[in-house]
């Protein structure tokens, strides 16, 4: 208590009103200013395009990597297992969507990424383990089949990269 009631800030400008708040910026008053503001929103445009492309993408290959399993897994396994992995394949494309509106969500009206696709997952469980006619170990599998999708345009992307700096 002691030390504190001797520390008093010589320069507090809250007790003698000298707070100045910055002033709002004009875009009409500086070109340079205006000409930063549009390339700033072009520049954010162009990467929320960029991202929707990227979407799209992950969907489309998802989709195939799914089909190309489930009809393969139709000649090879029983119609229970490739039934289930169909299942689990579209429950993983559902999972991804709603990863991926929580994630365009992020900066504008949320801070974090939702929870709520982690439902996805507890319902497939719930789901085989209630009906006889699915498996589990399949509907898992077919449930992941959106992550090769991921590596596959991880890598496509860092290729294209790669072939653009040359």
């Amino acid at each position: 208590m002691l030390a504190e009631s001797q520390y008093q800030p010589a320069g507090d400008p809250l007790d003698r009103g000298e707070l100045t708040v910055g002033t709002p910026i004009d875009a009409n008053s500086s070109p340079e200013i205006a000409e930063k503001l549009a390339s700033s929103s072009a520049v954010q445009k162009n990467s929320l395009d960029e991202y929707v492309h990227f979407q799209r993408r992950i969907f489309f290959a998802t989709i195939v990597v799914s089909a190309i399993a489930v009809s393969i897994s139709f000649f090879w396994f029983p119609i229970s297992t490739s039934s289930s992995l169909l299942i689990g394949a579209l429950c993983g494309v559902l999972y991804l969507r709603l990863l991926a509106r929580s994630v365009g969500k992020l900066g504008k009206s949320s801070k974090t990424v939702s929870k709520i696709q982690l439902v996805i997952p507890v319902l497939l469980v719930l789901g085989v383990s209630k009906l006889p006619q699915l498996d589990l170990l399949p509907s898992l599998l077919g449930f992941l089949l959106y992550k090769p999708s991921l590596i596959l345009q991880v890598m496509l992307e860092s290729s294209n990269q790669e072939e653009s700096k040359h």
